[in-house]
């Protein structure tokens, strides 16, 4: 009893040591709290509205008809589209777009409606800066879609002046109905594909970061034996106790994250708070575990964060949300069950969104425990890290 309460007198020594570091050094409360909320917060407002709502698009009208007017008035009604200028040529628009005033223009040719009237097929021209990829996706999306809504309106009045019902008119220029249902995301709000997933991945770069940090600076500032020996050189003592503060705070941080978005913010979630708060708390202990792992392979305090920070940008790709992972080459997929991240973005679409069954992601729940474990291959080396080695800077 006497040598069980010594072990956790020495265990609680430590985490308090490790609590005051943190609480002293200003450094630990910017990087594990501070800029944390500050990205939870950005991003979930940036999107509030789910997609960028109208957007800057100019208008080159030569023709100046009924059916033109009609169209454009169509076009600036749509949610993503706002049209802000009328411009007397095509020079005038793309000089325009390339000074970013707006973000496309669409040109009507003169004597558009009586070509059409006469079947003679006018070119409707639209441009649209792709550079910026979600606002040219979105504005050619809406300016296809008037470009339809025209030559459907056109083919129309035809239609019935040569006596065809209603119905018939629409049978011929709409055959096939299309039902659309988007599952999980019916809103179509950008803010679900964009705040379920940067964010965590920015969380978890600051727990790369700062784990190796935390340790680093032992050697570097030549603490390295004192806490050793004021945890009896017992190395799973002495990391235990370091790192379970931070494993408190950023654990703490992703709870706040997600008790906001699937919470207050009431993003679709298929599964109970209480599995999102596990998956939370165990990318961060698997986060932490790597990065332990990493330090052991390079116990450098420059090359252990500059790895992590390259393993930590990696993941916002290779995790497969801004690029789907299924095109990629197979060495780029093998080498994708590496990355943290990916387990976890694979347990939030397989689970929380789309509601499967729990055992469908049971690889990738393994995959984060076994990065938990990590540190368990190396903790002799890591005992002759910092019993040791000297700091070269």
């Amino acid at each position: 009893m006497k040598k069980e309460r010594s072990i956790l007198s020495t265990w609680l020594h430590v985490a308090h040591q490790e609590c005051r570091h943190i609480c002293k050094r200003p450094l630990y409360l910017m990087c594990m709290a501070v800029l944390p909320l500050c990205i939870i917060l950005f991003f979930t407002n940036i999107m509030r509205e789910g997609l960028p709502t109208n957007l800057p698009v100019g208008v080159v009208d030569l023709d100046n008809s009924a059916t033109s007017r009609k169209l454009m008035r169509n076009l600036d009604a749509f949610q993503q589209t706002h049209i802000v200028a009328h411009y007397a040529d095509v020079v005038e628009a793309r000089r325009a777009m390339q000074r970013l005033e707006i973000y496309a223009y669409i040109y009507i040719p003169p004597g558009m409606e009586s070509n059409m009237l006469a079947w003679r097929q006018p070119k409707i021209s639209f441009y649209y800066n792709n550079a910026t990829l979600l606002a040219g996706s979105l504005l050619y999306r809406d300016l296809r879609t008037i470009s339809t809504l025209g030559n459907a309106a056109v083919g129309s009045k035809l239609m019935q002046a040569k006596g065809y019902t209603p119905r018939e008119t629409k049978a011929s220029l709409q055959p096939i109905v299309v039902d659309t249902h988007p599952l999980d995301n019916p809103l179509l709000n950008y803010n679900v594909a964009l705040s379920t997933t940067i964010i965590p991945a920015s969380i978890l770069l600051f727990v790369f970061l700062m784990t190796c940090y935390t340790m680093g600076r032992e050697i570097k500032f030549g603490h390295a034996k004192i806490w050793m020996r004021k945890a009896g050189n017992n190395m799973w003592l002495a990391l235990s106790g370091k790192i379970l503060p931070h494993t408190c705070v950023f654990s703490v941080v992703i709870w706040f994250y997600q008790l906001y978005l699937f919470g207050y913010l009431h993003f679709p979630h298929q599964l109970g708070i209480a599995y999102i708060l596990l998956l939370g708390w165990l990318l961060v202990v698997a986060a932490q575990g790597f990065a332990i792992f990493i330090f052991a392979i390079l116990p450098t305090l420059r090359m252990s964060m500059s790895i992590c920070a390259l393993w930590g940008v990696i993941s916002f790709s290779i995790s497969g949300f801004t690029f789907p992972l299924a095109t990629m080459d197979p060495p780029i997929r093998l080498m994708s069950w590496c990355f943290p991240l990916r387990h976890y973005y694979m347990i939030y679409q397989m689970n929380i969104l789309h509601g499967f069954p729990l055992y469908d992601s049971w690889p990738h729940v393994v995959a984060l425990i076994i990065f938990a474990l990590l540190p368990i291959l190396v903790m002799h080396r890591l005992k002759t890290i910092f019993t040791e080695y000297e700091y070269l800077p």
